[in-house]
């Protein structure tokens, strides 16, 4: 996960004139430091990766930055996102996975999740990879996923917008038709907005068809994890 590391980087130099100046820590056991770390980690990771990526836009990313819960809670849900992030990049190597705050933003470009031409529904490779992620979503129940469809600029913006919410859709209906729980789910399309390449190409404009998750905490583990660190 070529993000998070860079990320963990940042956070490594920031963490050091952090805590060397906080007395307060020598006196926590090692589970205690363990929350605080994911707290201030969360909201360093999250800084650096907003300021660098417009604080996210409407998409996923601003989702997961706009989620974050805080404080030693945070760092709870921060170290469970990690393990989560993690299997997620071992299932499915292809997708770009980012560690932010305390969720994690997952993209799936058209290697991953390809759409035929002015097509929503979901091709036998798309299905095969999003199979891959069924078991870590069942594994982690208790969050929230918000899946983002997107498009190229190919076509009108009105076009585009209809069609990157039925593919978010498609998506959606797909992994609820594998078992996961329907609620957890919502769906956006937001068209040719966002993009992550230039348009000018073939392979920007491949890039910028793309399906972004947002996956976040729900209130089951944020209450569960106030209750572990004791909040």
């Amino acid at each position: 996960m070529k993000k998070i590391t860079i990320a963990a980087l940042a956070l490594i130099m920031t963490m050091g004139s952090v805590f060397t100046s906080c007395e307060a820590v020598k006196n926590t056991n090692k589970t205690q430091r363990g929350a605080a770390i994911g707290a201030v980690g969360g909201a360093v990771i999250g800084g650096i990766l907003g300021n660098n990526l417009g604080k996210g836009g409407n998409g996923a990313l601003g989702a997961v930055l706009g989620g974050v819960v805080g404080g030693v809670a945070g760092g709870v849900i921060g170290n469970k996102m990690d393990k989560q992030a993690r299997e997620i990049d071992n299932a499915l190597p292809g997708a770009d996975v980012v560690r932010a705050g305390e969720g994690i933003k997952l993209v799936l470009n058209e290697n991953a999740v390809r759409f035929n031409t002015d097509k929503s529904t979901l091709t036998t490779t798309a299905k095969a990879n999003l199979d891959k992620l069924v078991p870590v979503f069942k594994e982690y129940p208790d969050t929230n996923i918000m899946i983002y469809g997107y498009t190229d600029i190919t076509g009108t913006p009105e076009h585009n917008l209809k069609l990157s919410g039925e593919r978010a859709a498609s998506v959606r209906k797909y992994l609820i038709s594998k078992g996961l729980v329907s609620s957890r789910f919502s769906v956006t399309g937001l068209g040719i907005a966002d993009p992550i390449a230039s348009n000018e190409t073939v392979d920007g404009r491949s890039q910028n068809r793309r399906v972004e998750f947002a996956i976040t905490a729900n209130e089951k583990m944020i209450e569960e994890a106030k209750k572990e660190s004791g909040n």
